[in-house]
């Protein structure tokens, strides 16, 4: 199994299988979980939010902690899966500071934006969702690593701009608003969203292999990673659209 997601690798479940049905990983679980993750992630990205609105320089510091502190926690549980049912609150809540402030930066500038992005986040998540579960999407090898090899470039598009940002420079166009900028950034949403596709057949997969309670945890954390990717990046080309206008 291959998935774009870094929290969702080809070893995620290869795992004993958990003994007794009660201490099994569930479909049902993975959802509730993902759930308060999402409720977690929504009160801190409020906090930041309101911070923001009302000219608060502090937010600016909260924000950069979110970021940080959500990276290290990330990276913490994807190599300590057992440690999810911790560390996958703590990167929600950590995660809504960051959003908060990002998104309260973009509403600012871009009056709207932000109610936009979020709706189509969560359409994007359920159509998806409904078409997974109906069969008309099916995660077949060849989807999986069609959406691997692309995510994986697209990460390292982002890293060597990253690196190029530190001396001054930029990698041309795909930051733009010009029509290649707003092409570019069409195809990374694209690629976000069927990474959730991945997401939902790993977390059906651990349910039928029988995965440790816990795993409902780090599923949840799999998801939402790949749903805070797709909002950045729904954010980004809304920008860019409104730029043009």
């Amino acid at each position: 199994m291959r998935s774009g997601n870094p929290a969702l690798t080809a070893q995620t479940f290869n795992l004993p299988r958990a003994a007794g049905a009660a201490g099994t990983m569930t479909i049902e679980g993975t959802v509730n979980k993902t759930a308060m993750c999402l409720l977690m992630l929504l009160a801190t990205a409020s906090y930041t939010w309101n911070l923001g609105l009302a000219g608060d320089a502090s937010v600016g510091a909260y924000t950069m902690a979110g970021v940080v502190g959500g990276f290290i926690v990330a990276m913490v549980t994807i190599f300590k899966k057992q440690w999810a049912g911790v560390t996958a609150p703590a990167y929600a809540l950590l995660e809504g500071l960051a959003l908060g402030g990002i998104s309260v930066t973009f509403e600012a500038r871009y009056p709207g934006i932000v109610s936009q992005a979020v709706f189509l986040t969560f359409g994007t998540l359920g159509a998806l969702l409904l078409a997974y579960r109906s069969g008309l999407i099916r995660a077949t090898e060849n989807f999986k690593l069609g959406v691997f090899a692309a995510t994986g470039g697209i990460m390292f598009v982002y890293l060597i701009s990253f690196v190029m940002s530190l001396f001054g420079a930029s990698i041309p166009l795909i930051h733009s608003s010009g029509t290649f900028g707003i092409l570019f950034s069409l195809f990374v949403v694209g690629i976000a969203a069927l990474n959730l596709v991945l997401d939902f057949d790993f977390i059906e997969s651990g349910a039928e292999r029988g995965a440790p309670k816990y795993m409902e945890w780090y599923g949840a954390f799999g998801l939402l990673v790949t749903l805070v990717w797709l909002y950045l990046e729904i954010l980004r080309l809304l920008a860019k659209l409104q730029n043009r206008n």
